[in-house]
């Protein structure tokens, strides 16, 4: 039944306007769809390749999906105690499942359909078509990014119909049911990913003096495995709940500053969003004789960005509009850009969300400078591995931190724009202008997962060029685009970690909103008791700033071992001369095996920590700490999350300059040391720095959901001590290193 009854007849329109739209954006998606499949699939041998990576995908996803089933049943149940009224907790449980029903689909569809467009990608570079190869790889990206848009709003759409003013509530559950799945989604996909590609290019490249994705090499097969587990189905689900988690603090914080309309107007312009991200992908593509793939990209990135600005503007100059009393209420000053002179406007939300996209742009432009193989960071790493494998990894460490800075300082001025924006309107206001920042951020999420998943696509088609022994112009279109895919990559990284900080502030202005209404204090009351001179506070704040620390230990240990045994089991298979010799094929299976294991087994750690240590916190420390917790992990893991995503892209790009043949090429002893910089850096970009951005999500998320029992129970002394034996229960289980399976056993006798 709808809950709609309050809302005038334009609401009412506009609401089945933004559903529809949604569904717009899911049938794109499969329009795109039917246009990729429809296209070459290659010679058989081509073919053959790329079913074996399809398989050993799905594989891989069902596998976790059945390992976290569950958790996300228990969690559902457990939701249902989270909420007051009976229809708000069965709403939130449901809801909660549907989000992680929407994330899990979202990796998965657009992970299938990134295994089918590989091949074709190649059979397109094979016809030497570089404008082809292109926009089939460009558009199976943006099937991805479609149904992320589309999904996305269909759900936040129909639970605000269904719930009216309570929807923020339901939320709640539907934001952290897509954030959940998709750390789960980043974690295992990561560990998975990268011990393959460490393994590979160990043994493979440093040791035998292979090629990238020689036959031979027994880890080729689960190195383009892990590229689409890892890049296609966890990004997918990253921004997935980056995009749910910022409609969530909008709602919530939009409903306690303008009322109907702060609610209304994300959802529009999350809908115009679509429409922009629909122009611009289809836009990309080039002519052969330019071959400018990155220039493509941008400008269908930039024009989404201008169609989105446009709409924006034009919605909320007709749509914000408020009587006298309210624009009084809402403390609207009386200066030109605020109103343009006509009473009762209020653009002060349009001003926000620009922001939001010009913060986009700029961290697209940023990430690029630092991982861009044109531009002088990256080309400052190649040139460092001339003197050997130490300076690279100084120089790639330098490169990483140096782009942080710039970072944090973009994004910071962009919160202080939204802040000067709403001034003297009160902290609420303050609040939803940092949250309509973040709406703005995420507007071209069709774009950004679009350019995310190309990344991969390009990877795979590449690897399928190689093993399939495709004449040179075809490989080096392939070469060509799987460089570019690396800065797409490197860009949506950056995107996704920019966006988790700026969602990750909403939700604790959020936070600090329910503690307002819970305990019936202002929300400057309830801010002034976060200070560091609170001694509890201070604590939270050292415990969550070391937590991404912690966090990211655990996945890169995690890696470290996986690909210990798979360099073990490459180094073996290689050891037998038919497979040398390329008379027969290694065991393709054996290694994907393997890191399916390793990455099953270590990803309920680093996801019980997330949600777990909050709570915790909460209860054996009071909400106030949980503030400080939430703050101390909000800033450091934006920071490591940057310095590992673009040193990790700087290495990688350092690496493909040098096998473009720059200081020596392949097989010099100037590559042998980019390749050290590049295995370095690959746990670093592709496993602990990604996951660092749904992990400040779920504990945000975590914390919201667990104010009310924190606030309740805070001083009590039973959830006192039952808080500190979860503590000393997590605690063990971080320490305790997993013990190895027979299988791993027998690799390291064997070996």
């Amino acid at each position: 039944m709808l809950s709609t009854a309050n809302f005038s007849q334009v609401e009412v329109m506009a609401l089945w306007a933004v559903l529809g739209t949604a569904v717009l954006g899911l049938l794109y998606a499969a329009f795109l769809m039917g246009q990729v499949l429809r296209e070459d699939k290659g010679t058989a041998k081509m073919q053959e390749i790329s079913n074996s990576i399809r398989v050993g995908s799905n594989a891989y996803l069902f596998r976790q999906f059945k390992t976290i089933l569950f958790l996300i049943l228990i969690l559902t149940a457990c939701l249902y105690f989270t909420a007051g009224e009976q229809h708000i907790a069965i709403g939130r449980a449901c809801a909660f499942l549907m989000g992680s029903i929407f994330s899990a689909a979202v990796g998965f569809v657009g992970m299938n359909l990134a295994t089918r467009g590989n091949v074709r990608v190649a059979a397109a570079a094979n016809r030497g078509s570089f404008s082809d190869a292109l926009k089939i790889a460009y558009r199976t990206g943006t099937i991805t990014g479609m149904l992320t848009d589309g999904l996305g709003l269909f759900g936040g759409t129909i639970i605000f119909m269904i719930y009216g003013e309570k929807a923020y509530e339901v939320l709640l559950g539907f934001g952290f049911g897509g954030t959940l799945l998709a750390l789960f989604m980043r974690v295992g996909g990561g560990i998975f990913t990268k011990a393959a590609d460490v393994g590979a290019d160990l043994v493979g490249k440093f040791e035998k003096n292979l090629p990238e994705d020689d036959p031979r090499n027994a880890a080729t097969i689960a190195d383009n495995v892990g590229d689409n587990v890892g890049d296609c189905a966890g990004m997918a689900a990253d921004i997935f709940e980056s995009y749910e988690v910022t409609i969530v603090s909008a709602m919530i914080l939009g409903w306690a500053s303008f009322g109907h309309k702060g609610v209304i107007f994300p959802l529009l312009v999350r809908a115009i969003g679509v429409i922009s991200s629909i122009i611009g992908t289809y836009a990309v593509r080039t002519k052969n004789e330019v071959r400018d793939a990155m220039k493509a990209i941008n400008v269908g990135f930039i024009l989404s960005a201008l169609v989105s600005i446009v709409g924006f503007i034009i919605i909320g100059f007709f749509y914000l509009r408020f009587d006298a009393d309210q624009s009084a209420a809402l403390y609207a000053p009386p200066v030109f850009w605020v109103n343009f002179g006509i009473s009762g406007l209020d653009m002060r939300p349009v001003w926000a969300t620009l922001i939001g996209i010009l913060l986009a742009i700029t961290i697209n432009r940023l990430t690029e400078y630092f991982t861009d193989t044109n531009k002088p960071p990256v080309k400052s790493v190649a040139e460092s591995c001339q003197t050997g494998h130490a300076t690279n990894i100084i120089t790639g460490l330098a490169v990483g931190l140096e782009s942080t800075v710039w970072a944090i300082l973009v994004i910071a001025v962009a919160i202080l724009l939204s802040a000067f924006i709403f001034q003297g309107a009160g902290p609420t206001f303050i609040a939803y202008g940092v949250s309509m920042c973040g709406i703005g951020m995420l507007t071209l999420t069709g774009n950004n997962i679009s350019m995310d998943v190309f990344g991969p696509v390009a990877d795979n088609a590449n690897g399928i060029g190689e093993m399939a022994k495709l004449p040179k112009p075809a490989r080096q279109i392939l070469a060509d685009l799987d460089a570019v895919g690396n800065t797409t990559k490197a860009i949506t990284k950056g995107i996704a970690i920019g966006s988790a900080v700026v969602a990750a502030i909403s939700l604790f202005n959020a936070y600090i909103t329910d503690i307002s209404n819970l305990t019936h204090r202002t929300f400057d009351q309830i801010a002034s008791s976060l200070s560091v001179a609170n001694h509890n506070v201070f604590v939270g704040l050292l415990i969550g700033g070391a937590i991404p620390f912690l966090f990211s230990s655990l996945t890169i240990k995690a890696v470290g071992r996986a690909a210990f045994l798979i360099v073990k089991e490459v180094r073996e298979q290689l050891k037998d001369k038919d497979v040398w010799e390329g008379k027969k094929l290694p065991d393709y299976a054996k290694v994907v095996s393997i890191c399916t294991t390793a990455a099953q087994k270590e990803l309920i750690r680093p996801g019980l920590l997330a949600i777990l240590a909050p709570i915790v916190v909460g209860l054996l420390l009071k909400k106030e700490a949980l503030g400080g917790f939430l703050a101390g992990m909000i800033l450091s893991g934006q920071l490591l999350a940057v310095f590992m995503a673009n040193a990790g892209g700087a290495w990688d790009n350092a690496k493909k300059l040098i096998e473009d043949g720059l200081f020596g090429g392949k097989g010099s002893e100037t590559h042998k040391a980019s390749i050290t910089g590049d295995t370095v850096g690959d746990p670093l970009k592709d496993t602990a720095g990604p996951a660092l951005n749904p992990l400040i999500k779920v504990m945000n998320m975590v914390a919201l959901l667990a104010i009310p029992i924190v606030v309740r129970y805070e001083n009590s002394r039973p959830a006192f001590w039952i808080a500190a034996a979860v503590g000393v229960f997590l605690l063990f289980l971080i320490l305790h290193k997993p013990k190895p399976s027979k299988e791993e056993l027998a690799i390291i006798e064997k070996a």
